[in-house]
């Protein structure tokens, strides 16, 4: 395929287009869309190891209730251009959060929009969406969080001394672990991904698995504190074992023929999209958001922002078997009320994970034209 080629329609539901734009801040953005552009605005930013791909089940139903759907592979990701080089050593300045947000409103300028109703992330992509919010409350009416909950900017101050190291007490355990934002700052840790013992497409399928609704390890529960002893009670896939790839992490919840014929939020021709994706470009553009993270090369820069807070009417939804919404201990209850004054609510759908816009796109767009509709 050449760079700028679009998705073949075949792959999308009836109504959603893919195409490439100039997003006025170097990038040719690969975009799916849906709707009339003559409509108001929602924006839709996925998470990691996510594409535009994965909104597709709930665009459709957006855009019939009258919005101009917008959904771009991210900086790094998929089929958008102009982010490179794909190196471990190269900087991560084009990273930073708040150019983020400038690519969020570039691409809304680009389709004819100087607002959006609502920016929506799931994931990594709610971070997004929560800075986009929090900086430009002129350009984002509404906020939608999906399985990451936003725990705001970080203090003027500078910091109290440095906390006990939790990755040597994690790494002390009697079972030893690490924290999988750590490892994914690795240098090894895109080889790993793109190239696993039992081949890519069934480390995703793994992965995916993993985390959806359908494992029935996944009992997520609140956790008392950011200590070791309590985060190792999450699945290896958020706390890892010490010496694991996250292939291996994932590797023991590897799904038979019978429960694969079962998810059929994911078929195996659906998951092949984000396999040609990912063998195609690797995992680092996706990694280096949490490289910026765990190196918290911008932090000072976030600081500008510091106990300012999201007013605009906000929901955050996840699903039932996520650990995504109490694997940083608190942070949801801070957002919900505190850094969210204007939090409409925090909606956990039955049978869904991670995944909850893919395992559950009918209540999912339920809940969020219920929320529109009450704007």
């Amino acid at each position: 395929m050449t760079l700028h080629q679009a998705y073949d329609p075949v792959l999308l539901p009836d109504g959603v287009t893919s195409r490439h734009l100039d997003n006025r801040n170097g990038l040719v953005m690969h975009l799916l869309e849906a709707g009339d552009p003559g409509r108001p605005a929602l924006l839709l930013l996925h998470g990691f190891p996510e594409l535009a791909y994965s909104w597709r089940k709930v665009m459709p139903a957006l855009a019939g209730a009258g919005y101009h759907v917008l959904a771009p592979d991210l900086r790094g990701y998929g089929r958008t251009l102009g982010w490179g080089p794909v190196d471990w050593d190269a900087s991560l300045d084009q990273f930073r959060l708040l150019n983020t947000v400038r690519d969020a409103i570039g691409l809304l300028a680009a389709c004819g929009h100087d607002r959006a109703t609502a920016v929506i992330g799931h994931d990594y992509g709610s971070s997004v969406a929560a800075w986009s919010a929090l900086t430009r409350p002129d350009v984002f009416a509404s906020c939608i969080l999906m399985s990451a909950p936003f725990d705001g900017p970080p203090p003027l101050a500078a910091p109290p001394p440095a906390r006990p190291d939790i990755h040597a007490e994690l790494a002390a355990l009697e079972r030893p672990r690490k924290h999988y934002h750590w490892y994914y700052s690795t240098r090894p840790a895109n080889s790993h991904m793109v190239d696993p013992p039992g081949g890519l497409h069934a480390f995703l399928r793994a992965y995916y698995h993993m985390k959806s609704a359908d494992w029935s390890g996944n009992r997520p529960h609140r956790l008392e504190a950011w200590r070791a002893d309590q985060l190792a009670l999450m699945p290896t896939y958020y706390i890892m074992d010490l010496a694991d790839t996250m292939p291996a992490a994932v590797a023991g919840a590897m799904p038979d023929a019978s429960e694969i014929a079962r998810a059929t939020w994911l078929t195996d021709d659906e998951l092949a999209v984000y396999t040609g994706e990912y063998a195609r470009n690797g995992f680092q553009g996706g990694l280096n958001w949490y490289r910026r993270g765990t190196g918290e090369f911008d932090r000072d820069e976030l600081r500008t922002f510091a106990g300012r807070t999201i007013d605009q009417p906000s929901l955050f939804i996840s699903g039932v078997s996520d650990w995504g919404v109490f694997q940083r201990p608190g942070a949801a209850d801070r957002m919900n009320g505190k850094i969210c004054t204007d939090m409409r609510g925090l909606v956990l759908v039955e049978g869904a994970g991670h995944w909850v816009q893919q395992e559950q796109p009918e209540e999912t767009s339920r809940l969020i034209l219920e929320f529109l509709a009450g704007l």
